[in-house]
């Protein structure tokens, strides 16, 4: 039978980790927390809190990957834990919530901001978007290592478009732009309802890391590189962001940046005039296209491991015969990212219930470690989780908090992602009766 191939380096699962997390968010969403929290002191302290999502899960997931260095990385860790329905419902809801309502999101924002520069019209981005991913969906198609090149590439060059950005704020902004003492009016709802929907923002611009655990199966030494590699990214991700949102308030008023559609090529316009605006455009572009790629490459490895063990459509745990890649699973995630881009909504509602979802399952798996540690203490684990256990708590409790805000302060977005769970059940119940069909 056709394997994977283990093809994938430290650098390259360190580029996946960064890669996949930095994209449209550090972009687009400084806007929204700068209009929700108001003050420069919670705005740097939702980013904080960001990174040490980012580290506290990287720390965490990496005990997990390390123990199951297999394709599907979530999935088979929430399967192992709480049993096949837990990693079917992980599977189901990434195929139709977050991956691909993900792809879809990040496909829009791209072309957004390529009409930027090159004017498209609505119907255009539309376009440029299902284009943009057609054309990433081929390259992974042609293998990991090919999928692998792009986000090193892709990746370096978004990290150097942020860095200009950084540059830019520290060598032409002051920091008297911003009162970094000032404090913010009255929170509508109270804080911790202003600070759950800052925190949208936050952990969809800090969330992707975790797809380095996806193409497990295809790294070299995973019990070593893969934690290392998340471990780096996290720390890479929360210095790059907090850099990059201080350049920012060196540049304009949270004011200023609350009331901004693009507010980093609104601050750099603000020193450089309009070339400034554009260069930090083509930035975006390239950031969140490469992004796309990522997201393009990593998950389809969740279904591959779904259609394995009989919980998905058999054909999609076929490889390509020449490419060894999971290319039908590639292909259908595709599909379905473009029929959400011609018929669902917003940017902002995409993110919305794709997060609130994607951190449900973050929780579970964090909680997963002490799960595993009671059900299997003597299994071989490579790697155990710095600080355990208060770094799994950590995780799992700010996780299942901002779960709960945002089904009070988010609530159709929460349902809507709660119904697709719920319908993924009876599904799951007849995937099984097939399987065991299939068996017999």
């Amino acid at each position: 039978m056709t394997q994977l191939r283990r093809e994938l380096s430290l650098f390259d699962l360190t580029m996946i980790a960064v890669g996949s997390t930095i994209g449209s968010g550090i972009f687009l969403t400084p806007s929204l927390i700068a209009h929700t929290l108001q003050a420069p002191v919670w705005i740097l302290l939702a980013w904080i809190c960001g990174g040490l999502m980012a580290l506290s899960g990287a720390l965490t997931l990496s005990e997990l990957g390390a123990m199951m260095p297999e394709a599907g990385g979530i999935y088979v860790y929430l399967t192992r834990a709480y049993g096949s329905l837990a990693g079917f419902l992980f599977g189901w809801a990434y195929f139709l919530v977050v991956n691909t309502g993900g792809i879809a999101a990040l496909g829009i924002a791209f072309a957004t901001y390529l009409s930027y520069i090159i004017p498209l019209g609505s119907l255009g981005i539309s376009v440029a978007a299902i284009v943009g991913i057609v054309i990433l969906t081929a390259i992974n198609v042609l293998g990991v290592k090919a999928g692998g090149i792009f986000s090193d590439i892709f990746t370096v060059l978004k990290l150097a478009g942020i860095a200009g950005l950084i540059v830019v704020g520290f060598g032409w902004g002051s920091p008297s732009t911003t009162d970094f003492a000032a404090s913010a009016g009255a929170f509508p709802g109270g804080f911790s309802h202003a600070f759950s929907l800052a925190m949208v923002g936050v952990l969809w611009s800090i969330g992707g890391w975790q797809h380095a655990t996806f193409t497990s199966a295809e790294a070299k030494n995973p019990q070593r590189n893969l934690p290392r590699a998340m471990i780096l990214a996290a720390v890479i991700i929360t210095f790059t962001y907090l850099l990059t949102v201080i350049a920012l308030l060196f540049l304009m008023t949270p004011a200023q940046m609350g009331a901004s559609a693009h507010p980093a090529a609104d601050a750099v316009g603000y020193v450089l005039g309009s070339a400034g605006g554009v260069a930090i455009a083509l930035a975006v572009f390239i950031s969140t296209f490469g992004r796309t790629g990522i997201y393009t490459l990593t998950a389809p490895r969740i279904y591959y491991a779904m259609a394995t063990d009989g919980f998905f459509f058999r054909r999609v745990a076929q490889l390509h015969p020449r490419y060894h890649t999971p290319a039908l699973a590639i292909i259908v995630q595709s599909i379905w990212a473009i029929v959400l881009i011609l018929f669902w909504g917003t940017f902002e509602n995409l993110i919305s219930y794709v997060v609130f979802t994607d951190w449900i399952f973050f929780a579970m798996a964090g909680a997963g470690v002490f799960v595993l540690r009671a059900k299997e203490p003597d299994a071989v684990r490579p790697y155990r989780t710095a600080g355990y256990p208060w770094t799994p708590l950590f995780f799992v409790a700010v996780s299942l908090w901002f779960v709960f805000n945002t089904f009070v302060s988010r609530p159709d977005q929460a349902w809507a992602g709660i119904g697709f769970l719920a319908l993924g059940v009876p599904v799951y119940y007849l995937w099984s009766a097939r399987r065991k069909k299939y068996q017999i």
